[in-house]
């Protein structure tokens, strides 16, 4: 058995700056296929170069997914004064409505080639980014102007562009949120989103957004929503209904599928059920992001082996980058340049 597939299937967070004695001794007897960092973990660019390389030396492996939310706008984990601010999607959505379409997939991927320096310079190497959720009118504003579009095709091409620009920089994207959660009138962080759209009309909207970038990015995320028109019983990261027959089938997609954070409201039962489920159901990793000991530990309850099929697409997806070096101070003034005249 290939050491891939002998690893446990799951990303997990933790508490710190720096992994404390229990943590150590937990990850080396369960073996999770990644972390995730958020803004607890991050204080300094030194401070998070010695993080990183305390995970690969604790792993053993240099090619050790390493995953953070650093897409711009009101979600991004590293933030000035050591990291660059860079606009939320919908700045770009902006400048493309204006009709310069060319300056708006340009602007898209120089942001997205510039925030994968800085992650690859901390030796992070997953961005959970970019959105590919549809902008609808009326819902929560948890997508919002995180979205980069109101229409699959403006979404594809935008979202399109980010992934070149993370893959360029040498960082593995992750489309979110499959198969869409831009219609939810609920944020899954707090509550369960219930969308009784008919199917017939989100293959035409929201999934088909996720059809168009099916082989754009190596990952995708989960949406903890449930379609009632699919699946009445199970949100999408627990439904095999929805993995199989629309993710997988429908859309197409054929990388790594990566639930959202377990640990999020839109979820019910205990933390072993929630990771049984969501392996069950055909994801390939499951996600706790939060640090707290005793949810962790109930997530290791319910760890399955991991699937063959899902240690390829692992392995597949460190193919995906294709690390450029560029004018990383030349792209910058460029982007501000095309920002400073969207209106």
């Amino acid at each position: 058995m290939d050491q891939a597939s002998t690893r446990a299937p799951v990303v997990f967070g933790f508490e710190g700056t720096r992994l404390n004695d229990w943590e150590k001794g937990f990850f080396r007897d369960v073996a999770p296929e990644g972390y995730i960092l958020f803004a607890r973990n991050i204080e300094t660019p030194d401070q998070v170069r010695a993080l990183s390389a305390e995970l690969k030396e604790l792993d053993g492996r240099d090619q050790l997914p390493i995953l953070i939310d650093q897409e711009g706008g009101r979600v991004a984990r590293l933030r000035p004064p050591h990291w660059r601010a860079y606009p939320p999607a919908g700045d770009f959505l902006s400048l493309y409505e204006t009709g310069r379409r060319d300056e708006a997939r340009r602007a898209v991927w120089i942001a997205s080639r510039l925030i994968a320096e800085e992650l690859y310079q901390l030796g992070l190497t997953v961005d959970c980014a970019p959105v590919t959720d549809l902008r609808i009118d009326g819902a929560h504003d948890i997508v919002g102007d995180r979205a980069f579009g109101r229409t699959p095709e403006v979404v594809a091409t935008l979202a399109g562009s980010a992934c070149d620009g993370f893959l360029a920089g040498g960082i593995q994207p992750i489309l979110k949120h499959i198969p869409g959660h831009g219609r939810a009138l609920a944020d899954s962080h707090l509550e369960l989103p219930d969308v009784e759209t008919a199917e017939e009309e989100l293959e035409q909207t929201d999934f088909e957004a996720f059809r168009l970038l099916k082989d754009a990015a190596p990952w995708a995320m989960t949406a903890h929503v449930l379609y009632r028109s699919i699946d009445a019983e199970n949100i999408a990261t627990t439904s095999k209904d929805l993995i199989g027959r629309i993710i997988r089938k429908s859309i197409g997609f054929r990388g790594i599928l990566i639930s959202d954070d377990l640990s999020m409201k839109a979820m019910d039962g205990s933390f072993a059920e929630k990771t049984s489920r969501a392996l069950e159901a055909g994801c390939d990793l499951a996600l706790h992001c939060n640090g707290v000991r005793e949810e962790m530990e109930g997530v290791a309850q319910g760890l399955h082996p991991m699937s063959g099929h899902a240690a390829k697409r692992l392995e597949r997806a460190w193919t995906a980058v294709k690390r450029e070096e560029q004018d990383i101070d030349g792209l910058a003034a460029e982007l501000e340049q095309l920002l400073s005249n969207r209106d």
